[in-house]
C-alpha cells in the first residue's frame, strides 16, 4: 500500500501514540534520516508549506475552515511528499511531528516555522510574535532551518518588534549554521483597517532590501517572495530566493504561469507552495504537485 494513504489503522495509531507515548516525538526527531544538502541535484528546492493553521489562516476558496480538518491536511501532505520532486516541508511543530510519527520525513528537508503569533485578522496581526520553533530547538531537533514572516506596515508600530525579533532569529540561526528563510511582505492598511498586500515594484524591492540586511550576517539567509514579473524586485538581492505560492486563485493555470515567469530569474532557487497545491479546485493533489514540479524542472 502507498505510504501516502492514511488508512483508518494508521490514523488510529497516530492518535494512540499522541495520547500514550509523548516521548515518541523526540525519538522520531532523532531517528529521521537527514538529507545532506538543502538543494536537490538539479540545484533547486521545492517545499510544501503547512504552517497556515497555527496562524488561524484556515480558509481555502469558499471554505473558511478547510485546513482545520487535520486528517485531511495530513492525507494531502502525504500525497505531496510521496512525489520525489518534493524536497520537503515547511511546517509548525505539530504538523512536522505528526509527519515524523507517520514516517514521512526521511531524506526530506524540514524547515520549521517560527513566528505564528500574528493571528490572521487579529488587531495585533502585525506584531507577529515567535510562538513556534526557535533557533535552539531547530538545531536540537536536527531540522534544516527556520522560516519567519516579516510583514512591513509603515503605519503600524507592531512592525518594529517583529522586525527586531526576525533580526535576532536570523543571527541565532546563522550561529548554528541553519538556513533562515525570511518572508518579507509589504502591506498597507485600507480605510477599514484591513491589510492589503503591496505588489508594486518599489514596495517589493524595498521589502527585499530590508529583509536582506537584518541580523549580524546574511550568510545563511534565504528570501521567500511573491511571484513577480518585474526583474527589478529580484535584482535587489544576491540572496537565494524561493517563490511563495500565496492564496490560490480560481485559475490554477494562471498561478503556474506566474510562478514559471519568476522562477526563471537567476537568484530564484525554487518554490514553497501550500494551499494552492494541497487544495486544488479539482481535488487532485498529486496532479497539482506534479505540475508545479514539472514547471520548476523546465525553468532550471
Amino acid at each position: 500500500m502507498s505510504e501516502s494513504v492514511l488508512t483508518d489503522e494508521r490514523w488510529r495509531e497516530l492518535l494512540r501514540t499522541r495520547a500514550t507515548d509523548p516521548e515518541a516525538v523526540r525519538r522520531a526527531y532523532a531517528a529521521r534520516r537527514k538529507r545532506p544538502n538543502l538543494l536537490s541535484e538539479r540545484g533547486t528546492l521545492f517545499l510544501v508549506a503547512a504552517d497556515h493553521p497555527a496562524r488561524g489562516a484556515l480558509g481555502v476558496g469558499g471554505d473558511p475552515t478547510a485546513m482545520a480538518d487535520r486528517r485531511s491536511l495530513l492525507e494531502r501532505l502525504l500525497v505531496a511528499l510521496e512525489n520525489p520532486a518534493v524536497d520537503g516541508i515547511l511546517g509548525t511543530p505539530d504538523v512536522v511531528e505528526e509527519l515524523l510519527l507517520l514516517g514521512a520525513l526521511h531524506d526530506k528537508i524540514v524547515i520549521g516555522s517560527m513566528n505564528r503569533g500574528g493571528l490572521a485578522g487579529a488587531e495585533w496581526e502585525i506584531d507577529d510574535r515567535f510562538t513556534g520553533y526557535d533557533a535552539r530547538s531547530l538545531m536540537d531537533s536536527r531540522l534544516d532551518g527556520g522560516k519567519m514572516l516579516l510583514r512591513l506596515v509603515d503605519s503600524d508600530r507592531g512592525t518594529v518588534p517583529t522586525l527586531q525579533a526576525c533580526a535576532e532569529a536570523v543571527t541565532e540561526l546563522a550561529a548554528y549554521g541553519l538556513m533562515a528563510m525570511v518572508e518579507p511582505l509589504p502591506y498597507r492598511q485600507n480605510d477599514a483597517g484591513g491589510l492589503v498586500l503591496q505588489t508594486d515594484t518599489a514596495s517589493l524591492a524595498r521589502a527585499v532590501t530590508v529583509a536582506s540586511g537584518i541580523g549580524v550576517t546574511s550568510a545563511y539567509t534565504w528570501l521567500k517572495l511573491p511571484s513577480t514579473d518585474d526583474p527589478a524586485v529580484l535584482g535587489a538581492t544576491t540572496l537565494p530566493v524561493v517563490v511563495l505560492g500565496g492564496a490560490p486563485s480560481p485559475d490554477p493555470a494562471a498561478d503556474l504561469a506566474a510562478w514559471g515567469r519568476t522562477v526563471r530569474h537567476e537568484v530564484v532557487r525554487g518554490l514553497v507552495v501550500g494551499r494552492t497545491l494541497l487544495y486544488p479546485p479539482d481535488g487532485d493533489v498529486g496532479a497539482a504537485v506534479a505540475a508545479a514540479a514539472k514547471l520548476l524542472e523546465a525553468a532550471k
